[in-house]
């Protein structure tokens, strides 16, 4: 599965961007997503999960409230719409799927496939 992530920048703090990643080479439907990002000199923090159905969604405590997760399963994308941003929010983020589903959502060593990551600066 090869995954592509775009929609990364700079906004200003209070801004809003919606990150996509689009996946290929195998069928989407059966894989959760999930979106980790990862600051210089930081560990790499979850951020958001849904399952492969959509009906199920999960978020850092860092985010909750600010950012949601979709997926468009005919379209191989999973998406995550980031509001009322932070400088702290700045970092790398990461598209990741799982084969199925895992209690771990939060862990990156739970999803198989990894994205290139795009950049989302906030400005203070």
């Amino acid at each position: 599965v090869q995954l592509q992530a775009s929609g990364g920048g700079l906004v200003q703090a209070g801004g809003s961007l919606r990150l996509s990643c689009a996946a290929s080479g195998r069928p989407f439907a059966r894989l959760s997503g999930g979106w980790f990002r990862q600051a210089p000199g930081t560990e790499r923090e979850f951020v958001a999960a849904i399952s492969w159905r959509g009906n199920l969604t999960y978020y850092g405590v860092s985010v909750k409230g600010r950012f949601t997760i979709s997926r468009d399963n005919p379209k191989n994308t999973v998406y995550l719409e980031m509001n009322s941003l932070k400088p702290e929010d700045t970092a790398v983020y990461y598209c990741a799927l799982m084969e199925g589903a895992s209690s771990r959502w939060s862990s990156p060593k739970s999803y198989t496939y990894w994205g290139q990551g795009t950049q989302v600066t906030v400005s203070s």
